[in-house]
């Protein structure tokens, strides 16, 4: 069985031109929601107003998000992302200015929500771009693909937070925030820069009606999907919860850095093999086998008794995620009209975001009345959920029904 070749991907023309400035783009991403947190804390001394701007940004980017990316399905990556980068810097500046201003709680989650409606989504637009670029004759290197896009994902949410955390640590939380958006700008100036690789807006493909019902989001192939997404996201918020309150039970707070760290370690290494590959499974059994896989996981973090083994633990949890992620990417590129691709990959992005959000709050909930395997009980919850839905996956993402048709120009 040939293996998938990262270079020879990144050599396709144009390939290149619009993954490197978006892995660029994504850094900046990746660290500014931290960013505002640190800022926040910088100024007024309170977690709990740093916590509310954040959770503003966070609600609102969900929200935002897959609004941003219908704009970008109808009008075009070239025409929607400079004003949305334009609007990124001035809400990121205009809550730099109300921090200044020593502004009230209240305006300063207002400004937290302008920061995270305008958040470019660069991530979702450098999936459709790969769809459309290898849509035509080369859809078995999607797979490899979108492990690049996973890969980059977690450099960028590795270096991100380190960076930003740096810089706050060392009391210049403001230079965090501006080299934050900076980066963000950068990346997707120079991705929107790049027309060739775009994929075509979509009052440029055939609107005749009996196209309209597969444009819809509204289906239950992409429920499924929804549903694994909403889960995974209840996994990581749990994780993460439930590892800091296990090793803080355990007199160990230090170690929760490496533990995250071997996770994340693990993550991209199986992330980056599993790329490499042409697997003859399908994606729908290859995701059920994942899932499985991430259950498994999840039970042996409810037997571990010390940091060392639940270090060992997250190298089985860590190793399952890129792959779960790809083929979330895989399964949703198959089976929405690409004319919404952009809005598909948005909405299951809010998705895994809202499950996260409801997942700390649960988990925190849980650990308090069962200790930290309450919450890891949470992650094997959501594992489970996973395999259940996979397994009904099995049948409803490989139908007829769940495949679009895609005879439409891929370029512009």
């Amino acid at each position: 069985m040939p293996s998938a070749n990262y270079r020879s991907l990144l050599r396709t023309p144009g390939a290149a031109a619009f993954f490197l400035p978006a892995s660029l783009g994504r850094v900046g991403v990746a660290m500014t929601s931290l960013g505002i947190v640190w800022l926040v804390h910088s100024h007024t001394g309170t977690f709990a107003a740093a916590g509310l701007v954040g959770g503003g940004f966070a609600v609102s980017e969900a929200l935002a998000a897959p609004q941003l990316a219908r704009l970008v399905d109808r009008f075009g990556q070239t025409r929607v992302l400079p004003p949305s980068l334009l609007a990124h810097a001035l809400a990121v500046a205009v809550l730099v200015s109300l921090i200044a201003a020593d502004a009230s709680d209240a305006l300063l989650v207002l400004g937290g929500v302008l920061v995270g409606a305008s958040v470019p989504q660069l991530a979702a637009m450098s999936a459709a771009r790969w769809a459309a670029l290898l849509r035509t004759g080369r859809s078995a290197e999607l797979p490899t693909a979108f492990a690049l896009e996973s890969v980059s994902n977690a450099v960028g949410y590795l270096v991100g937070p380190t960076l930003i955390s740096a810089l706050a640590a060392s009391g210049h939380p403001v230079v965090g925030t501006v080299l934050a958006v900076s980066l963000s700008v950068v990346g997707g100036l120079l991705l929107a820069a790049q027309r060739g690789s775009a994929p075509v807006p979509s009052p440029a493909v055939d609107s005749a009606p009996h196209t309209r019902g597969e444009r819809s989001l509204l289906r239950r192939e992409v429920v499924v999907l929804a549903g694994l997404n909403l889960a995974i996201g209840v996994f990581f918020g749990a994780m993460q919860v439930s590892v800091t309150a296990f090793v803080v039970e355990r007199g160990a707070p230090s170690a929760a850095a490496p533990i995250f760290a071997v996770s994340n370690c693990s993550g991209l290494l199986a992330g980056w093999l599993y790329g490499l590959r042409r697997w003859r499974a399908t994606p729908e059994a290859q995701l059920l086998v994942a899932t499985s896989a991430l259950l498994l996981g999840t039970l042996l973090l409810l037997t571990v008794a010390s940091p060392f083994g639940l270090g060992l633990a997250v190298v089985v949890t860590g190793a399952t995620i890129p792959p779960l992620l790809v083929l979330f990417s895989v399964l949703t590129e198959s089976t929405v009209h690409q004319a919404v691709l952009t809005q598909a990959f948005s909405w299951l992005g809010s998705a895994g975001a809202a499950g996260s959000a409801a997942a700390a709050a649960v988990s925190g909930w849980a650990i308090d009345s069962l200790g930290p395997r309450g919450g890891f009980a949470v992650t094997a919850g959501a594992a489970a959920a996973m395999t259940l839905q996979s397994l009904a996956g099995l049948r409803l993402l490989r139908s007829p029904q769940g495949r679009s048709t895609r005879t439409e120009p891929t370029t512009n």
